[in-house]
């Protein structure tokens, strides 16, 4: 492809110095005066979010324009809600990244904008509320003279969608994505936004579908009828490529998989072991020849806990550095001090040390401070720059602080550094019984989990 080499990483940073690099351009039709445009294709990053793939097309024509956001990365497990309260006009300024999938809501105009029914792009809140506007101001002259009263009742909404661009009052906007892909910028990051609330939930069967997801029981059945059609051989690799947990203990399974920093194709080693006083886990170690990137998962080899964990450790000396640290992939990291608040997302699971996850939470704020800098405001910058001081300040030993682990799972696990049977004093195990909204977010709400003893009797 033009602007891409071969020994290029396939997802590119943006960069200021040469604003070119990594764009493909290809001559497309135009569906305006279906006359020959140009089609700009960027593959790159989103700082904090995701790969994506951004499309601008450009007819000289007619002067016709259009831009598209893709997603270039797997679908996220679950699907994601983001709730923004807007009470002030710096709040039209977030930058929103919506797919094709996302549907917006306004709450108190009682709007809803459903999913599929417009391309996915990068934009803002007032961009969203414009692009409203702008949809249904189309033939309103010809409404006026056709239906007098239904071009009134437009004129009447549209009136109220400007209003919500002068936050007379507080609106609540809703985001809401079964991709799980939809972004909304935190003006109070590295810190949460109070006015920001972002939740998972699983999807049901048919926003799977939409998706082009199927479970196994479905993939057999696709196998089955698969089997029947010698023209159809898609899913067969699928359904034959499961394999048993119990043949793996022991074993170092090798998949082909992508890089998740540039995306080229490399292997994963995965393994079964089992941590000490703990439970079983599957380790997940890539890394890629391309870029150089390593990476390293964990998952909970077994269910999900009959209770929450709440796990708060104090650092207050290098040796608390050394402690073990296994954080599953639903677990919020929080350091109480800094206010900080690291959704389950944001680090993944991972088994590690103190210092290994501090390190790790600093390192992806530096290399990704892009959202800070250029467009960003100063104060973002600046908010940025103090908080890696006071980061610093901690690894080297300087502050002290405490970094809470809460996982509703009850999948995660701190290293005690008493041997003597005695409680640590700098360690502090909390379980509770989680809200019906974490269950919710677990998929645990709608799951039978009793009588399978009477259903077997049955049949």
């Amino acid at each position: 492809m033009e602007g891409i080499k071969a020994a290029d990483p396939i997802y590119l940073n943006l960069s200021a110095d040469d604003p070119e690099l990594g764009t493909t351009q290809i001559e497309s039709i135009c569906m305006n005066c279906y006359k020959t445009g140009v089609t700009r294709l960027l593959l790159t990053k989103i700082p904090f979010y995701k790969e994506v793939v951004i499309m601008s097309f450009t007819c000289d024509d007619c002067g016709y324009q259009n831009n598209e956001i893709q997603s270039g990365s797997e679908i996220k497990e679950k699907a994601i809600r983001i709730k923004l309260t807007v009470d002030d006009v710096k709040d039209l300024n977030r930058r929103v990244c919506k797919t094709d999938y996302s549907g917006v809501r306004i709450e108190e105009l009682d709007f809803e904008i459903p999913p599929k029914s417009q391309k996915g792009e990068i934009t803002t809140i007032e961009g969203i509320i414009d692009r409203v506007v702008t949809g249904l101001s189309q033939d309103q002259e010809k409404r006026n003279l056709e239906h007098p009263e239904a071009a009134e009742q437009i004129n009447q909404f549209i009136q109220k969608l400007e209003e919500l661009k002068e936050v007379k009052k507080p609106f609540t906007i809703v985001l809401d994505d079964i991709s799980g892909d939809a972004y909304i910028e935190n003006l109070c990051a590295p810190h949460s936004d109070p006015k920001l609330h972002v939740s998972n939930y699983t999807r049901n069967k048919e926003q799977n579908h939409l998706l082009g997801i199927f479970d196994r029981d479905e993939i057999e059945d696709q196998k089955e009828k698969a089997d029947q059609d010698e023209n159809n051989e898609m899913l067969k690799p699928i359904a034959e490529g499961a394999w048993p947990l119990e043949e793996l203990h022991g074993e170092v399974l090798q998949f082909p998989t992508n890089c998740p920093e540039c995306a080229a194709p490399c292997d994963t080693n995965m393994k079964l072991t089992n941590i000490p006083h703990f439970k079983e886990v599957v380790i997940m170690a890539t890394v890629c020849e391309r870029c150089g990137h390593k990476t390293n998962e964990v998952k909970s080899g077994g269910g999900i806990e009959e209770k929450g964990l709440r796990i708060e450790v104090k650092i207050t000396s290098r040796e608390d550095f050394s402690r073990d640290v296994l954080k599953s992939e639903n677990c919020h990291l929080a350091i109480r001090e800094l206010e900080v608040d690291v959704g389950p997302s944001a680090l993944g699971g991972r088994f590690t040390t103190v210092e290994g996850i501090l390190t790790a939470m600093r390192d992806q704020l530096s290399e990704n401070s892009a959202m800070f800098r250029d467009s960003a405001s100063k104060d973002s910058e600046d908010r940025l720059d103090k908080f890696l001081e006071e980061f610093e300040k901690v690894l080297n030993g300087g502050r002290e602080v405490t970094m809470i682990l809460d996982d509703p799972t009850g999948n995660s696990y701190v290293q005690a550094l008493s041997d003597d049977g005695k409680p640590d004093p700098n360690l502090r195990i909390i379980r509770y019984h989680r809200s019906f909204e974490q269950n919710e977010e677990l998929g645990l709400n709608d799951m039978k989990v009793e009588g399978y003893e009477e259903d077997s009797n049955a049949e």
